[in-house]
């Protein structure tokens, strides 16, 4: 018998991962939407990030209530750890092939599991991350088009390493073996978005299912937000250096256990320069300090040394400037993602 008929009568069994942060106003949304899958074997794992409102009482609720087909298990964590090392943990508790992943904030049409399924078994089992178009919708569930992901199906490290491709974590699936492999995200890093991608390009690649799939919903957790002032911004990049140095640190680890540490430090030597200068340009005390480090870090491009030397020594010419672009660009010029607009 062909691969392609032995595909066409396998039925794997996948997991949905809806993971959960003080998301009480829409959470219900998803949950209905995950319990509402056509596809079968399925399994629900629901798992709340040490919310401090009512969205896990919201989830013990609705599982109490279900009476479909689909096997439900939910939890919470006793303190909440990221999105990143909590998506990590609910992998390990998976026993499906594909995992999926989905947001307490954005929902799951019914078809999503058993569309990406079918595209998965049609590429013989061997992509390791699928992407599929995203809805783009606001707080009312009113629709604003289309969000399509960089095709990836043409993406291999090389290209990565040269350009990382524009994608949203929202509509991602994994397989389990890019944990079996290379092991739990650590905590710290507020994105996994890349890491998984990376992980998927060291092992079987990814594909990119053009069908929009998953709602995602603007002005969740992982929306770009505006700073009203200075101190604001600076205080949001110091947890974007460590939520970035944080990933780079797995990117590196994942490289090195695949046996691409070289190729892949050196082809992300300028961001960890620029991430290294940033920290150390924020943790410093003195105008001196803050000076040979401009001077110093010549790796880095002159024009973002400067920038940075001037918001960290020169907060009375600044932040007035911050604040004239807070109230200036409330309308974004990007799109939800922070994608900047076609021409």
């Amino acid at each position: 018998m062909s691969e392609d008929n032995i595909n066409k009568k396998y039925k794997p069994l996948v997991s949905m991962l809806l993971c959960t942060y003080e998301q009480e106003a829409v959470v219900q949304q998803a949950i209905d939407s995950v319990f509402a899958q056509t596809y079968s074997p399925l399994e629900i794992i629901i798992s709340d990030d040490a919310s401090c409102d009512h969205t896990y009482s919201i989830i013990e609720a609705a599982v109490q209530k279900y009476k479909g087909q689909h096997h439900i298990t939910f939890r919470r964590n006793s303190k909440n750890i990221g999105i990143s090392a909590h998506f990590s943990t609910v992998a390990k508790l998976c026993k499906g092939e594909l995992l999926f992943v989905c947001a307490g904030d954005d929902f799951s049409h019914p078809k999503r599991c058993e569309q990406v399924v079918e595209h998965w078994l049609s590429h013989n089992r061997r992509p390791d991350l699928i992407a599929t178009d995203l809805i783009d919708i606001d707080e009312n569930n009113r629709q604003l088009g289309v969000l399509s992901h960089t095709s990836l199906d043409e993406i291999n490290l090389t290209t990565w390493l040269d350009k990382q491709p524009w994608l949203v974590g929202a509509s991602h699936t994994w397989t389990r073996r890019l944990f079996e492999v290379f092991g739990p995200i650590e905590q710290g890093s507020n994105s996994e978005d890349q890491i998984m991608l990376l992980r998927a390009l060291l092992l079987g690649g990814a594909t990119t299912l053009k069908v929009p799939l998953v709602s995602w919903r603007r002005g969740g957790l992982s929306r770009k937000r505006r700073h009203p002032t200075l101190k604001a911004m600076l205080e949001h990049q110091r947890k974007g250096n460590l939520s970035t140095r944080a990933e780079l640190k797995q990117i590196l680890a994942d490289a090195k256990l695949a046996g691409q540490f070289d190729r892949v430090r050196m082809g992300l030597q300028s961001r960890i320069d620029r991430e290294d200068f940033l920290m150390r340009m924020l943790d410093a005390t003195t105008h001196k300090e803050r000076f040979f480090l401009t001077l110093s870090c010549k790796t880095v491009p002159i024009s973002y040394r400067m920038r940075i030397f001037g918001y960290t020594n020169f907060p009375w010419l600044y932040d007035p400037i911050i604040r004239l672009k807070y109230i200036a660009k409330l309308t974004s010029s990007k799109d939800a993602a922070g994608r900047p607009a076609e021409n």
